[in-house]
């Protein structure tokens, strides 16, 4: 399956429900794979973003409908961006 990374920063309203609920981040990634993405890898990070998720996904549609869906709730602003492992990326350049 095709691989995303999600570089995602929490609005305020995302900081304290976070606060509030840390453990809310696991419960967030069950209801991700409802929409039929997996969550590989997930990060908190320093720097304009707050968390980077690497997930896997069936196509571009699963992952616009769970950025629309958890950005509705007014907690997070996701940035998409479909990846390629290095070598397929050289495999792609070899042809």
């Amino acid at each position: 399956m095709p691989i995303y990374i999600l570089l995602s920063s929490l609005t305020d309203k995302g900081r304290r429900t976070l606060k509030g609920n840390p453990n809310l981040i696991k419960e967030v990634n069950k209801e991700i794979e409802a929409f039929g993405v997996k969550v590989l890898m997930q990060y908190a990070v320093l720097g304009p973003y707050d968390f980077v998720n690497i997930v896997e996904a069936p196509d571009n549609n699963a992952i616009l409908r769970t950025s629309v869906e958890l950005g509705s709730r007014g907690t997070i602003k996701i940035l998409s961006m479909p990846a390629k492992s290095v070598d397929e990326f050289v495999k792609l350049l070899e042809k």
